[in-house]
């Protein structure tokens, strides 16, 4: 049985308080969903809560389907990212740094989810520790962020890079991106673990959604969101 913050649909008990208590809507992980119970969870969370409302991991035909059933929809392919109500932005700024192309698909979840949830993001792209020049072209963007997100994969090395020429919080994805040794990510998540950049916040391998999600909460406590 749902309880009296939650509304069961059976497959699914839908925290409709999460809102009240964190600031957002409960995030519907949308891999392994069919696009019915897509539509089913959205709706509830749309009827129950007031700010944006965030679908993850939605491919691009399952995605289609769910903004035919519940219109007012956007979609990111790259991010693979539903939204809808996205959250005006706040001035509470994000500079999300991918390490190179191949980590463009995290970097590009990281970004939507945290412009839909109200932050101001730029991103700087292909600024991998093997050509630290482009990294230090962009030292000023960096250090006018209020929280930078870096998503790198290989060893993971431009985490500790920029959580070195910052102050602000540095929130590290480790991504799946690398040869044998990398070990799908985990080189990386590693290396991130055991940076000598004190401070460093790390998630999940490729979970630029978490990455997000720990920027809107360093957000929430400066009082800087919707």
């Amino acid at each position: 049985m749902a309880g009296p913050d939650a509304v069961d649909l059976g497959f699914a008990r839908v925290d409709v308080d999460r809102e009240a208590r964190q600031g957002l809507p409960e995030v519907v992980y949308g891999s392994g969903k069919t696009p019915d119970q897509i539509v089913a969870i959205v709706r509830t969370l749309l009827r129950h809560n007031d700010g944006p409302v965030l679908a993850t991991r939605v491919e691009s035909d399952a995605a289609a389907s769910v903004l035919a059933a519940v219109p007012g929809g956007s979609y990111d392919s790259v991010a693979r990212l539903l939204v809808w109500r996205p959250a005006a932005p706040t001035g509470f700024g994000v500079v999300v740094a991918a390490a190179g192309t191949a980590d463009l698909p995290v970097a590009r979840e990281a970004a939507a989810v945290a412009t839909a949830v109200g932050l101001g993001v730029t991103t700087v792209t292909d600024v991998g520790v093997a050509g630290l020049h482009r990294l230090l072209a962009e030292q000023d963007r960096l250090r006018a962020a209020d929280t930078v997100i870096v998503v790198a994969g290989m060893e993971g090395a431009l985490a500790s890079a920029v959580g070195g020429l910052v102050d602000c919080p540095v929130v590290a994805v480790p991504t799946s991106t690398g040869y044998g040794a990398s070990l799908e990510g985990i080189t990386a998540l590693l290396a991130m673990h055991a940076s000598c950049a004190a401070g460093i916040t790390v998630v999940n391998i490729d979970s630029g959604f978490g990455a997000a999600m720990a920027a809107f909460r360093l957000a929430r406590v400066a009082g800087r969101t919707p």
